[in-house]
């Protein structure tokens, strides 16, 4: 195939949002400088789609805690390096309050596999909704389908969940105790829940390949996320994956491209893993297909704590100061910070 195929083939994705398996994969393994024109297509399907208005997403880490083992997550059970924490629900509350004030139409509440009490959680949903006319996303792992119900009727909005890795060999490798069946199942749930519900990737886990990535892509369309979130692997020096390869720039770019063409209806943010691996990474996702940015408002005192991947950008930054900087990195893209909630273009659509 040559570059006239690799034309062809991004024509086909951007005006049909569909592609077999084995052309994604063709697409994957080119070079990234052969993929100019697939960077710029996905660019144009943005602002075809989205305009030129970025959605700001801010996270509130409530809890290093984890009881689970993944093999590249820095917040694993076995990490005894790792200081851990937990907000009090008045604080993530008072967190959020200080997130609205500062123009965040939505806010994150991420945290380890922690078991933070449920109706606690429910409780700050409420309590956050009464204050503030903003989304909730909720980012809090595998759950009881109880909770997540009782989180939906509190008002919570969203619910992010990363599914990793389609390679289910894989998926079981690196996740302990966990079962693939069940990360499946649950999103599924949360869109019987009616949950804007997102998913993603880590973009060179050791062992993946562009067949992997490509049955990840097919897996996203299957579920119809709305939200489709993937950075790279970054290796933590306190997991078993610590001597192993980072992900790369360009893969990562090639992937969130493709997911634009792919999912056209879905957010992509540009990822801080992305822009921690490379200074300018925010910035390339954002002119290849993403929309989205997720900057981090928990107190600085507890970011370091909070420690998936060593080296994290913008740990030492106040919230207020994240804030000005993220937008002055939209603005010099041409791009203009969104004043609405970003939901769903599926709901407007229908």
């Amino acid at each position: 195939m040559s570059n006239k195929d690799v034309i062809k083939l991004v024509d086909k994705a951007a005006k049909t949002a569909d592609l077999t398996k084995e052309e994604m994969v063709y697409l994957l393994k080119q070079d990234f400088t052969e993929l100019d024109y697939l960077i710029n297509k996905a660019d144009q399907k943005r602002k075809e789609l989205f305009g030129d208005e970025v959605h700001l997403r801010a996270i509130i880490e409530i809890s290093s805690y984890c009881k689970q083992n993944c093999y590249y997550c820095g917040l694993r059970k076995d990490n005894k390096q790792l200081e851990r924490y937990q907000l009090a629900k008045e604080d993530i509350i008072a967190t959020a309050n200080q997130a609205a004030e500062l123009g965040y139409k939505t806010v994150v509440l991420q945290s380890g596999e922690d078991d933070y009490p449920a109706q606690e959680i429910a409780e700050i949903i409420k309590e956050i909704k009464l204050n503030n006319d903003i989304a909730i996303t909720l980012s809090l792992g595998e759950r009881d389908f109880g909770a997540y119900k009782l989180w939906k009727e509190a008002g919570a909005d969203r619910y992010l969940l990363k599914h990793e890795t389609a390679d289910q060999e894989l998926y079981q490798k690196y996740h302990p105790q966990m079962s693939f069946e069940n990360r499946i199942a649950s999103l599924k749930y949360l869109k019987t829940l009616n949950y804007q519900t997102g998913s993603g990737v880590i973009i060179g886990l050791p062992g993946q390949s562009t067949e992997t990535l490509a049955a990840d892509l097919m897996l996203l369309k299957e579920l119809e996320v709305d939200m489709v979130g993937s950075g790279p692997f970054i290796p933590h020096q306190n997991t078993p994956l610590k001597n192993t390869k980072q992900g790369t720039v360009g893969m990562t770019l090639k992937f969130n491209a493709l997911s634009r063409l792919l999912l056209q209806l879905s957010h992509i943010p540009a990822t801080t893993a992305l822009g921690t691996i490379d200074d300018f990474g925010r910035q390339k996702a954002l002119q290849a297909g993403a929309n989205v940015v997720m900057p981090n408002v928990t107190d600085s005192k507890y970011r370091s704590k909070y420690e998936i991947y060593p080296a994290k950008i913008c740990i030492e930054e106040k919230a207020a100061d994240c804030r000005q900087c993220i937008g002055g990195i939209i603005s010099s893209l041409g791009r203009f910070v969104s004043k609405e909630r970003g939901d769903s273009l599926k709901i407007k659509t229908g």
